[in-house]
């Protein structure tokens, strides 16, 4: 698989995630955390970057990062390499530390910083322990959210405002802010300035009573933006003679797809997206998730249908591209005319 482009320009905010080789934990006691502050803070200093929101987890770290110089690469180079020397030498341990490089995704800081910002404060109460964990949001995606005991919320709560090493706390007012992180920018997507931290806390406490919140990664484009198709059709034009300009362009909106699917069908999308086991219903899944990127909630929400309805639909379709002739052939004169459009 090729490596993921990178996208960096000046101003651009960027959600920034690392992970510990083999999932191992890169955090093993509290000194080791309080150092890689130290080193985000040396970080922001030498590279001149904006620091919006973060949170450290056993195994993983994310961060919130606007540049004002086209240089994520080299600082989180600089980060990851600081942060791998000095822990190998304090626990008496060699190799890789992480693993791969760092993962980035560019985001539109008006459409998504703010729901961003809380899925990174999240991260300590998205657990099995809570009711949180992996499984259990797939399933409140699926059948909805069961109601929850008072005992639950409450934990879940409680984790939330203790957990020290997130930038939760100075959001909501709890801890003061370090001087190199800017909390403000995102406090202000939220609304009038009254009460903006007390704003902030209810919308984040109010996602952990709802299954979590959504995830956003089910809405990147390319593995590599973060917001509406104008900022995705922006970044395209500006990136246009690089392979990310291409990519960017290649993905079709969903209105196009759906264009292309009811030329073939001869029908409107509101005819046969209905009909009990058409097939050009499930078409539109498959294109939309192969060449237009979408995620499967928001395939879930344009054709009226559950999540998992979703999901299985696209892996049936998958299979008889595979198997049926016509299918296939089907398909290849979709993507025929969705490339000549």
């Amino acid at each position: 698989m090729a490596r993921p482009l990178r996208i960096q320009r000046v101003g651009g905010w960027y959600h920034v995630t690392a992970r510990g080789n083999e999932r191992r934990e890169i955090f093993l006691d509290d000194p080791d955390r309080r150092h890689f502050l130290q080193l985000l803070e040396r970080m922001a200093d030498m590279f001149a970057l904006r620091l919006h929101a973060f949170v450290l987890m056993s195994n993983h770290y994310h961060l919130l990062v606007e540049l004002t110089d086209a240089n994520l690469s080299r600082a989180m180079q600089w980060l990851n390499t600081s942060y791998s020397v000095w822990f190998n030498r304090r626990h008496a341990r060699s190799g890789h530390l992480l693993q791969g490089r760092f993962k980035s995704v560019a985001v539109e800081r008006e459409s998504w910083a703010l729901e961003l910002s809380r899925y990174i404060h999240l991260n300590p109460v998205r657990v099995h322990r809570l009711g949180l964990g992996k499984s259990e949001r797939q399933r409140s995606r699926t059948v909805g959210v069961e109601e929850l005991e008072p005992d639950q919320v409450r934990q879940r709560i409680e984790q939330l405002r203790r957990y020290a090493w997130s930038s939760y706390r100075a959001y909501i007012g709890s801890a003061k802010p370090p001087r190199w992180l800017n909390t403000e920018e995102v406090l202000a997507l939220g609304g009038q300035r009254e009460r903006r931290a007390e704003r902030y806390r209810d919308y984040c406490e109010q996602a952990i009573r709802q299954g979590g919140g959504p995830s956003p990664w089910e809405k990147v484009v390319g593995q590599a933006v973060l917001g509406t198709e104008r900022f995705v059709a922006r970044l395209a034009k500006a990136f246009e003679k690089s392979e990310m300009g291409a990519r960017l362009k290649r993905r079709p909106a969903l209105d196009r797809i759906i264009g292309v699917v009811e030329r073939l069908r001869k029908e409107k999308w509101e005819v046969f997206r209905d009909r009990y086991g058409d097939g050009g219903r499930d078409l539109v899944l498959y294109l939309g998730r192969r060449v237009g990127g979408l995620g499967l909630r928001e395939l879930s929400d344009r054709a009226g249908i559950k999540y998992s309805s979703t999901a299985g639909a696209v892996r049936r379709f998958t299979g008889q591209v595979a198997k049926d002739a016509v299918v296939g052939a089907l398909v290849r004169r979709a993507l025929k005319e969705i490339d000549n459009k």
